[in-house]
């Protein structure tokens, strides 16, 4: 039994993406490989090696947050113990969308290694025996994936090479901990959203220009979230719905309805606290899904206009959508091309997706 527990351990879990088709003079394959840690101490740790290596014959460009090479920014994993999901707990991020710096080539046969320790991220404190996975998708990962996806979703290539992505989940043996203490419980997180707390607002690290600026940019965005509800409530399915969140069913719809129900309510009515301390030029905000309802603002937010596309108040929104207790959205993809071509591929993905609940709030443009 040892034995085999042993070898249990060194199940890797691997994603190739096989990128095929006329247009490609060479099958491209990118290899994600996980595995346990093996360094002294790591065992039981929850620390796992991810290794990413392009396996094909051309160089492969890979987004650098939809990894971990450089630090952990999203809920790139399924982290999973008993066959429950396991939450995310670290950062959720708005960033503008990926631009040429924000790739790293990988040659052919590169590959790059890190050592993620998954405990610091998701709530891993209970001993056991986790099922880990990397669940990012080929289209978000390497750029030339986007591209097929993108030009498919246009019509402007109907005969855009395939993408397939297969991953295996590895087992990870957890030690676990002291359980967090200063964490409430969902469902009194919940009950805090209809009570009756005043919206007071208070600051962190910001000037008097700064304060003022999110003061309006919160009103705006309550104005804008209250709007998305009553769009919905009225039942409306016209292209500001299908635009944003694909084609319409009950599941979704009354999923999305639901999301806005609490983003208006929250804005309006909770107490937001805003810290201005970061200064990352390139990103808008981010928040923990579990710290309701704390935002930072950094650089790239106080050069967005008060309304309108990416604005300070449609970033509100986008943040407020994160909160485990208010819709629970992720980062799938950012930015308006990103996210109309999300709503035509993958519905479902879409209505999770923080940058659509902002764009639809927005709408800019205007969309019946």
């Amino acid at each position: 039994m040892h034995s085999f527990r042993k070898w249990l351990a060194g199940v890797t879990c691997v994603a190739a993406i096989a990128v095929s088709g006329s247009a490609y003079a060479a099958r491209a394959d990118i290899e994600v490989t996980l595995q346990e840690a093996s360094a002294k101490g790591a065992a039981g740790s929850g620390k796992v090696l991810y290794t990413i290596t392009n396996t094909s014959a051309a160089p492969l460009h890979v987004l650098n947050w939809e990894t971990p090479l450089n630090g952990v920014s999203g809920d790139l994993f399924s982290v999973a113990l008993g066959g429950q999901p396991v939450r995310y707990v670290g950062r959720l991020v708005k960033r503008k969308p990926a631009t040429d710096k924000d790739y790293i080539t990988l040659k052919p046969n590169e590959s790059r290694v890190v050592e993620v320790d998954l405990s610091a991220y998701y709530e891993m404190y209970r001993a056991g025996q986790y099922v880990i996975k990397y669940k990012r998708s080929a289209d978000t990962l390497v750029r030339e994936a986007g591209n097929a996806v993108a030009a498919k979703a246009s019509g402007a290539a109907a005969s855009a090479p395939a993408v397939t992505l297969e991953t295996n989940a590895i087992p990870l043996s957890v030690d676990g901990g002291p359980a967090p203490s200063s964490k409430l419980a969902s469902s009194d997180l919940l009950g805090a959203i209809n009570g009756a707390a005043a919206a007071s607002t208070t600051f962190a690290s910001c000037s008097n220009s700064q304060k003022t600026a999110l003061t309006t940019a919160r009103a705006d965005a309550t104005s804008i979230a209250t709007n998305a509800k009553s769009y919905l409530n009225a039942n409306n399915t016209g292209s500001r719905y299908t635009w944003w969140f694909g084609a319409v069913t009950s599941g979704r719809y009354t999923t999305v309805t639901s999301h806005y129900t609490n983003i208006s309510s929250v804005l309006g009515n909770q107490a937001y606290k805003f810290d201005c301390s970061c200064t990352e030029s390139d990103t808008y905000a981010y928040v923990y899904p579990d710290q309701p309802y704390t935002v930072y603002l950094c650089g790239a937010y106080w050069n967005a206009p008060a309304n309108g596309t990416d604005s300070k108040a449609g970033t509100l929104v986008h943040e407020t959508s994160h909160f485990t207790v208010v819709a629970g959205t992720s980062d799938h993809v950012y930015g308006q091309t990103g996210a109309h071509n999300l709503a035509v591929s993958n519905p479902t993905n879409a209505v999770d997706n923080a940058d659509n609940h902002e764009y639809f709030a927005e709408n800019t443009p205007a969309r019946q």
